[in-house]
């Protein structure tokens, strides 16, 4: 398998990054609804968060690649057979994908850093916060971050879906292609 992508395949790169982003984001989408009805003394309500934000700026980084590499990538054409709309909404939904996403990690950062206090990932090193101590700050962003993850999966579902309708409806090779063979 090569490494960049061609005009008929996805090269291993574009795949690999497809997989991890969307573990993360169903990861943290899991752990972040799983860890808002924490209680105080449960032994996870600091280490779920912590998990939480180091994820996240570590995923922060993995899209920043990835918009680097999909601009300086060829994109595979379109299968033969698929309709103009198909591929437009396909590049709509991509596009809408990697906005919501963006908007989630900044939303989650202002969350965590509304108080002025850097972010540690992992221990390994420190962001810190970019906007200092600002009121109020904290419950917008988290409106934000509540929404945008909902709608991150919400669309994610519905382009699972595609990937299925083109596998098994369609029978053509869109989702072997993510899949590398």
């Amino acid at each position: 398998m090569q490494i960049r992508n061609t005009s008929a395949d996805y090269g291993l790169v574009t795949i690999v990054n497809h997989w991890v982003v969307a573990l993360a984001v169903f990861g943290l989408f899991g752990l972040g609804f799983w860890m808002v009805d924490l209680s105080y003394y449960d032994d996870w309500y600091r280490r779920g968060p912590d998990i939480h934000r180091s994820v996240g700026i570590l995923l922060f980084l993995l899209m920043l690649f990835r918009v680097v590499w999909r601009a300086v990538n060829v994109s595979p054409d379109p299968l033969d057979g698929h309709k103009r709309w198909e591929i437009r909404s396909a590049h709509a939904a991509h596009l809408l994908l990697y906005v919501l996403i963006f908007v989630a990690m900044v939303s989650g950062y202002l969350i965590s850093t509304a108080d002025g206090s850097s972010i540690s990932v992992f221990g390994w090193f420190e962001v810190p916060s970019v906007t200092g101590q600002i009121k109020g700050m904290e419950d917008i962003a988290g409106t934000v971050h509540y929404w945008s993850t909902w709608a991150i999966v919400g669309l994610a579902a519905i382009h699972a879906a595609g990937a299925f309708k083109h596998h098994l409806l369609d029978r053509d090779r869109t989702l072997r292609r993510m899949l590398g063979k």
